[in-house]
């Protein structure tokens, strides 16, 4: 019996996906697990007293999760582990995390850190959050050093 069935990593679309997506591969791998994709789109906020800026802020949004969809369908096809799953949803990065995890009952998630010092190491980080919320195990790589 494997330690994991299901793999939940955290992308950014940052230069660092690969890193983090290639370990997230390697535990799938290991422990023939499923593994899942997860990419949060920020809500962006809407100023409902000014009605012109609602249908910017849409189309601003669709485009962030359009870029997303093709990113992260060119990250899964340069992973060697069978079937990757990918997911876009849109909302708080933390809580959705979270909600994903816990929707899918995710048994890993795998997630970047970046060495941050000084006073963004004491605001704390999406990391650090999730670490601290995660229904299951947290395993979080170090990127960006």
């Amino acid at each position: 019996m494997s330690l994991y069935q299901h793999i939940l990593c955290v992308v950014d679309l940052s230069e660092d996906n690969m890193e983090i997506a290639t370990r997230a591969a390697e535990m799938a791998r290991l422990n023939e697990a499923r593994l899942t994709l997860l990419h949060v789109v920020e809500y962006i906020p809407i100023d409902l007293a000014n009605e012109l800026v609602l249908p910017q802020q849409q189309e601003i949004e669709e485009q962030l999760v359009e870029r997303a969809q093709r990113a992260l369908s060119e990250l899964a096809g340069k992973l060697s582990c069978g079937q990757v799953d990918v997911s876009i949803v849109r909302g708080s990065t933390t809580g959705e995390i979270i909600d994903c995890a816990q929707s899918q009952q995710a048994d890993l998630i795998v997630i970047g850190r970046h060495g941050r010092h000084g006073i963004s190491r004491l605001l704390g980080s999406t990391a650090s959050a999730v670490l601290h919320h995660a229904p299951c195990d947290v395993l979080a790589v170090r990127v960006g050093e």
